[in-house]
């Protein structure tokens, strides 16, 4: 397709005669079919609701399409609207606009949609089973026009993934303002959710799904790195220098979790990983993700015997369950030295987990034929796969929650999992015997210091943008090293090791982008030399900056990103929406709050932002705010290192003012209940 009749395509939005019947592709992985759970009645609304996007003409033919596919999968994607064209991070010069800006938010969202890096592209599904950029083709139809269309004194407004329109603001505002699952709390349940997202109302925009800012599965490989290095430290001391001849268990080969072999062999262990869908393993395998697969355990166990021996650095992938991985090395009595698991249990009923003792597809009849059966299963399932994690980590095993709702679920289904005495399944006291990755590791190391994911995205598709940017960054870190506290070398020196080794290990699935956990210092310094860099043509074309939700700051997740937060506020989520509302005024060029992400709907609010580098602006005040915001939340909850950071930082910067908290001796406390 040449580019001019790729731009007609964009400015055409919802077509004016109706296109083909679609043809179901069975050569790309598609998201399981949903529970059916609406009414008669609803099910009328569903279909009411999804023509609204379509004129008179259309309706009764598409009627009877749209109830086939609610009926079919749960819900109605529009199959025969997503059009012929291949959806990818296109260079940002083809795409039609009037507004730069906005034809990088459309390189963003592109990506997150290409067949070769979402997880579900034909339902719109980014990763983590659900995590969707829209409802439907129709949405993704109208948004690329509206971004086509707009110029820089227009706001587009995403409601759920609905464009709502265009409405006049001015040059400074954000482009794109986005909220997904924004629901009246008392109604986000799972089952809310399933209903409002098969009425075509409301969505699960996991983190950086519904805001666009999804790199593959390089957008968690850094902290997945810095994270399994740091669980080896824990072992056998802060000054090992990688996991060599150490096995790391886990699980999950999709969006996310497919950084966890890579991760491994960064860091230089052996990482033996299950994975149950056989297109997601094929994926991650044919793109170098994972280095060897197999289907029988007992010459997996050899292989892995055989690795840990010659300390190689190496990712073995298992097709199968698992539980069943776990109960062969608990049954064959291997020692294994780090243990996790990435399956995506925010959605454990509709395509999250799948249950030992049901075959691959087995599960996915199920789970839409009889719901409550596969419930069961599940429990089932994690009450085993649980016993066997507890016996190896009995035996030395290091064993922690990444964060995926894993022991918050295993909880629900009556599994091992509390500390004693400290399980209700359900309550906000509770206590796990395991503790989660960003209390042991993450939150101490990196977030209370206002390390975290940032990331850039080369709108030129250029490789050799990207070459250069990892230079620049290289750069700045070095640079900023030489003056760095005590507090923060091994971090620096990590992320300085990771930056120039970052081209080499091959990284880049979809856009030509980078991550790096950069303190605020980093991110604003790298900020501004990527600025000049596109100023004088060192860069060719627009840099978008951004971050995963899961930072400093973006994120109120009392199971995750603030699970080390013990001041009684960690369900609370002041910090997240306040984040989006001051990046918005802070220079943002689109911002997103969210329910829902990580750990599920109704769990956390999470938010986020991209900012456009295109030399003529500068970013630091947004930046600053939106690494700081956590910090001086995370300080007055008395958390050491960030009443450390935020005090340096008040000394760096002016007008910064900050309430600290005062430490109360135990003493004073324990002697009033005297």
């Amino acid at each position: 397709m040449s580019d001019k009749d790729f731009k007609e395509l964009i400015l055409q939005g919802i077509p004016d005669s109706l296109p083909p019947k679609p043809v179901y592709e069975t050569s790309v992985n598609h998201a399981p079919g949903r529970k059916d759970i609406l009414s008669g009645e609803e099910k009328k609304l569903a279909i009411r609701n999804a023509l609204r996007y379509f004129p008179k003409k259309f309706h009764k033919e598409l009627a009877a399409e749209f109830l086939i596919e609610l009926e079919t999968y749960g819900r109605i994607y529009m199959y025969r609207f997503k059009p012929d064209y291949r959806i990818y991070a296109r260079p940002i010069s083809q795409y039609p606009c009037k507004s730069i800006h906005a034809a990088a938010i459309m390189h963003m969202l592109s990506n997150n949609l290409d067949d070769t890096v979402a997880q579900h592209p034909q339902e719109l599904i980014t990763y983590g089973g659900n995590g969707a950029v829209f409802q439907n083709w129709a949405q993704y139809l109208l948004t690329l026009k509206y971004l086509a269309i707009m110029d820089d004194s227009q706001t587009l407004v995403l409601y759920s993934g609905h464009p709502m329109g265009l409405f006049p603001s001015h040059k400074d505002a954000p482009r794109v303002v986005v909220t997904n699952g924004m629901v009246i709390p008392n109604y986000s349940k799972s089952d809310d959710y399933e209903k409002f997202n098969a009425l075509g109302v409301s969505q699960y925009g996991q983190m950086t799904a519904g805001s666009f800012m999804y790199i593959g599965p390089q957008g968690i490989v850094h902290g997945t790195t810095i994270t399994v290095l740091n669980a080896g430290r824990r072992k056998s001391g802060p000054d090992m220098k990688n996991l060599s001849g150490k096995i790391f268990v886990t699980s999950g080969l999709g969006g996310m979790s497919g950084a966890q072999p890579k991760a491994t062999v960064i860091a230089g262990g052996i990482c033996v990983i299950a994975e149950v869908n056989p297109k997601a393993l094929k994926t991650r395998h044919e793109q170098g993700w994972v280095d060897e697969v197999y289907s029988d355990l007992n010459t997996l166990m050899n292989r892995m015997k055989e690795a840990q021996e010659k300390k190689e650095a190496v990712s073995l992938a298992y097709l199968g369950n698992v539980v069943d991985l776990w109960e062969k090395l608990a049954e064959d009595d291997c020692f294994v030295d780090l243990g996790s698991d990435q399956t995506s249990l925010h959605n454990p009923f509709a395509g999250g987990y799948y249950p030992a003792s049901l075959s691959f597809e087995e599960s996915n009849r199920m789970m839409r034929e009889d719901p409550e059966r596969f419930r069961e299963k599940v429990f089932e399932s994690l009450k085993r796969q649980v016993l066997a994690i507890n016996k190896l980590s009995e035996k030395g095993m290091y064993f922690w929650d990444y964060g995926n709702a894993f022991l918050l679920e295993a909880g629900r289904a009556g599994a091992d999992v509390f500390a004693k005495g400290k399980g209700k399944g359900n309550g906000m006291d509770e206590e796990f015997r395991y503790p989660s990755y960003v209390q042991d590791i993450m939150g101490p190391l990196f977030f209370d210091y206002g390390f975290g994911p940032f990331r850039w995205v080369c709108t030129s598709g250029d490789p050799k943008d990207l070459e250069t940017t990892d230079g620049i960054a290289l750069k700045v870190l070095e640079t900023i090293a030489k003056k760095a506290p005590p507090e923060i070398i091994m971090q620096m020196q990590d992320n300085i090791h990771w930056i120039r080794e970052a081209g080499k290990n091959k990284l880049v699935v979809g856009s030509q982008a980078r991550i790096l956990y950069a303190d605020c210092e980093g991110r604003m310094k790298i900020a501004e030399a990527f600025n000049l860099a596109i100023r004088l043509g060192i860069i060719s074309a627009p840099v978008v900056l951004g971050r995963d939700h899961h930072d400093v700051s973006g994120t109120d997740s009392p199971y995750r990103e603030t699970s080390n937060i013990y001041d009684g506020s960690r369900f609370t989520a002041d910090m997240a929406i306040q984040n989006v509302i001051g990046d918005a005024f802070r220079g943002a060029g689109w911002v997103s709050i969210h329910n829902g992400g990580g750990v599920g709907w109704g769990e956390v609010i999470n938010g986020g932002f991209g900012m456009i580098l295109d030399g003529t602006e500068e970013a630091e005040m947004m930046l600053h705010w939106d690494v700081n915001n956590g910090i001086s939340r995370r300080s007055w909850a008395r958390n050491e290192a960030a009443m450390f950071a935020i005090k340096r930082e008040m000394e760096r910067t002016p007008g910064l003012v900050v309430t600290l908290a005062n430490i109360v001796d135990d003493g004073v406390i324990d002697g009033v209940f005297d």
